[in-house]
């Protein structure tokens, strides 16, 4: 018997979006371009196609040509920028949505966690959604019952197993999705960045529960931009980009790939005409304002930047965020929240204290809005070499900085 769980042959999914034209402000070109909308409906609905707002129409391919195998209790990760196609991947896979062309064998019960509160009703209580989300999954309600206490206990909501989850916080929603989940025994887990909205403690315990599962011969996909995790749990990974595989490999050079396409996405945030605010330059300096790459333990460093600010009003903050290279958060800061007034302006972020051990690290700085989502967000990483000191003493894991000082803004 194969030892192939997992086959996709030249696999794409193509979606039809649609625009409204710009511009036409007479009557006569507004009607025309109604018109052209109303046909264009009436076109797709006697043909049974979903309709597609606005009057004119473009295709897009979040996937295209797709081919790999994944063998029995294989950990792979998929990455790769937003919009690569890596969540249109795992629908297809797990059969929500189904390929425009190409196709795909599985072989083996899948159980998936893409979504927060997948599978959830919000009026019914955990207890009720446990069953509900694992009948949903192919568990049978004895063995719903045979595990129940196992899954609540993971999920560590006894104290709200018999509250509505219209009540839960999406921290709660994924807990108990991914216990669900993974309490299963299901032959193929496919995860999505759901995990990122959970507390650090829920997240070790879900790496070490994949860990688990997979030792057992459950095959594992996992979608993540978090690099140590990916590291942790997976042997392979996949990096996307525009719909296509562009490299598999080992996850330690794959990653590395992957940090390339977003040092060359961070190239061209100038033009993108979305963003509030974009950093366009940024770089590492000592204190006496001499740009450097490597730097004692005990020595202060400058973070300087320079942005610019297309949206008048925009209400942010600045952000330091500090990682090992495959991508294991250290330490994030952030500066007051500001107004931007459009223009070019510059930002500094001293740090008295870079006190972490030898090796190399990267600091992005960036800006981010004070909505709940960030979704304004432009950042540039900047990489930089701690050097061995031996005159000064380890450091304690948390005390990484005493503190980061904004410039016109007192202590982050």
């Amino acid at each position: 018997m194969s030892d192939i769980v997992i086959k996709a042959e030249h696999l794409g999914k193509r979606y039809v979006i649609g625009h409204q034209t710009a511009g036409g402000t007479t009557f006569r070109e507004a009607l025309v371009r109604n018109v052209r909308e109303l046909w264009n409906k009436t076109r797709d609905l006697a043909r049974g196609k979903p309709i597609i707002q606005g009057d004119r129409q473009e295709e897009v391919w979040a996937l295209k040509d797709v081919g790999f195998e994944i063998k029995r209790g294989e950990a792979v990760g998929i990455i790769g920028r937003n919009g690569a196609g890596k969540s249109t991947l795992l629908k297809i896979l797990s059969r929500i949505t189904e390929p425009t062309e190409g196709r795909v064998t599985i072989r083996g019960r899948v159980a998936g966690l893409l979504e927060v509160g997948t599978g959830f009703h919000s009026e019914l209580t955990g207890r009720e959604n446990i069953y509900l989300n694992g009948t949903i999954l192919g568990m049978t309600r004895a063995e719903i019952r045979k595990k129940f206490d196992e899954i609540v206990a993971f999920a560590e909501v006894e104290k709200y197993i018999d509250t509505p989850v219209k009540r839960y916080s999406s921290g709660m929603y994924v807990r108990l999705g991914f216990a669900v989940a993974a309490h299963r025994d299901p032959d193929i887990l496919l995860v999505d960045e759901v995990l990122a909205v959970g507390d650090a403690q829920f997240y070790t315990k879900c790496t070490n529960k994949m860990n688990e599962i997979r030792e057992k011969g459950t095959t594992i996909l996992l979608v993540s931009h978090n690099m140590w995790l990916i590291q942790t749990v997976c042997e392979r990974v996949f990096l996307i980009d525009e719909g296509r595989i562009l490299r598999v490999g080992d996850p330690f050079p794959v990653i590395q790939d992957y940090y390339g396409l977003q040092e060359q996405a961070a190239e061209k945030d100038s033009l993108e005409e979305e963003k509030a605010v974009v950093i366009g330059f940024a770089e590492v300096r000592d204190p006496n304002g001499n740009p450097v790459k490597e730097t004692l333990p005990d020595g202060g460093l400058v973070i300087a930047a320079l942005y610019q600010c297309r949206q008048e009003g925009f209400r942010g903050h600045f952000f330091l965020r500090v990682t090992t290279p495959d991508g294991f958060p250290l330490y994030t800061a952030y500066s007051k929240p500001r107004t931007f007034t459009s223009g070019r302006g510059a930002t500094e972020a001293f740090i008295p204290s870079f006190s972490l051990l030898e090796g190399e690290y990267r600091i992005w700085v960036g800006v981010c809005g004070l909505d709940k989502e960030k979704e304004k967000v432009s950042e540039r990483m900047l990489k930089i070499d701690v050097l061995a000191d031996p005159g000064y003493p380890d450091p304690k894991f948390g005390k990484f900085f005493n503190k980061v000082i904004w410039k016109d803004d007192g202590v982050g």
